[in-house]
Formats: C-alpha cells, structure tokens, sequence
C-alpha cells in the first residue's frame, strides 16, 4: 500500500556507534533485523525494501541521522512533483519523473530501517516520516491535475476529477491503514506467533503499491497511454479502499 510500512524514522543520530560497521556489515544486521512482511505487496517486500536496505546502509557509512535521510527522500519526490507540474509531457520528463518518485520510495523505506539500526526511533521521527508521505500523496496527483488542465486535450471537463477522486482514494488508503495500526492493540508477551505472511495478498497488493503506481509516469509520453493506465489505477485503488474500509472497521469492532 501507500507508504512501505517498513518502519518510522528516528531523531538524532541515536546511539553512540560503539564499533563502526562497515557497508557490507551493516546491510546484513539491516537484513536481519527487517521488520514482517505482512500486508506488504511483492514489489516492496523484493525491491523497495532491498533498495532501501542498501540506501540505509550508505547513510550509516555517511553518518547521517534518520531524519535527514527523510528529507532527502522528500527532495527527490518534491522535485519529481515538480517536474510533472511545471514541465511538459514527454518521454524524457516520464522517465525523470519516475525515476525521482522511485528514488524517493526507497529512500522513504531507508529512514526507518537505518533508525533500527542506530536504535534512534522517535516520536518526532516518525512524525516527520509521516507528514512526507502525507504531502507526496497528496501533491502527486496535484501534479497531475496541473498536467491534465495544462498540456493534455482532454475529451471532456470531467477528466479533471479524476486526479481529485485519486487523491481522495490514496490519501483515505494511506491513512485509514495508519490509524487502524495505531489503534489496534499490540500483541503482548505470550501471544501466539503471527501466521507467515501470504505470497497471494502480496501479490494481490501490488496494484496498490507506491511503487507500483509510479509506473504510471512511464507512460507520460503519451496522452492516451497515461490517461487510460491512470484511469485504471484510480479504479483498482477505488474497489480497495472500499474492501480496506469494511476490513478496518469490522477489526476495530472487536477490539
């Protein structure tokens, strides 16, 4: 889904590094210490993860802090926002546009995993982490309706609601997940261990995967290609919300 929950960022530089890891090192202890992969979807459990796992890794050898690692996510998905908003369609501007969300997805997955490793979760880290994703969520499919309004020949006005119902869609997505997790009760000492994780909802999650829906932008050379694959996006994320809704509600019900 919206936001590879692979862990929040921390604040500060954390623990004072007793004995400094070196790269290969510190991707192992990063492998070995990655978080369930329950409810994540094939592309983040095999590539943004494992992206992010090595962007971690070359931030700790960099000395830098969770939190400025959330940042720099933020940059490269800033600039690729801003690049769909300002530029006009081609293939090049598909591909950096891409390519800057992709980058800032892995990086949104290195923040937290380089946190684990430092032993520097906190509140306010995690608090930045969050607002970032909340903010590309929201601005990309701005982004988007800019594009749609300035350089597409559009068959009629009502294809501008399409990034507006979108955003709406991805934004509920994003943080009804967020709140359910915070709301349902963690598991405490003693409780059964949790089932493995499902290869078929990981597959059955990719079409609401971050990453996946960056694909998208490839298509940015051509009108047609990109209005109708983001068309079919909106309504893949449009049945999940309604699934993801029902779910949320009936497990906090039995809380």
């Amino acid at each position: 889904m919206y936001g590879d929950p692979a862990g929040a960022s921390g604040g500060g530089a954390g623990k004072a590094r007793a004995r400094e890891l070196s790269f290969g090192a510190a991707v192992r202890r990063l492998r070995d210490a990655q978080k369930t992969a329950k409810g994540v979807s094939l592309y983040s459990r095999y590539v943004n993860r494992p992206a992010g796992r090595v962007l971690a890794a070359a931030a700790y050898r960099a000395r830098l802090t969770p939190n400025q690692v959330t940042l720099v996510s933020a940059a490269f998905s800033g600039a690729a926002v801003a690049a769909l908003a300002l530029g006009r369609p081609s293939w090049p501007l598909a591909v950096a546009v891409w390519a800057g969300l992709v980058v800032g997805f892995a990086f949104d997955s290195a923040d937290g995993q380089l946190a684990r490793l430092l032993g520097a979760g906190s509140p306010a880290g995690e608090w930045l982490d969050h607002v970032v994703d909340c903010a590309k969520i929201t601005a990309v499919h701005a982004a988007v309706l800019i594009t749609f309004y300035r350089h597409f020949g559009l068959p009629g006005d009502g294809w501008l609601l399409l990034p507006l119902g979108f955003q709406l869609a991805a934004v509920l997505i994003f943080f009804g997940g967020l709140l359910t997790d915070k709301l349902k009760p963690k598991a405490g000492p003693g409780a059964p261990a949790p089932a493995p994780p499902s290869r078929l909802r990981a597959v059955a999650l990719l079409p609401v995967d971050y990453g996946v829906f960056c694909l998208v932008f490839l298509l940015l050379g051509s009108e047609r290609a990109f209005r109708l694959g983001y068309l079919a996006l909106f309504a893949v994320h449009a049945l999940f919300l309604v699934a993801f809704l029902a779910k949320w509600f009936r497990e906090l019900r039995r809380v």
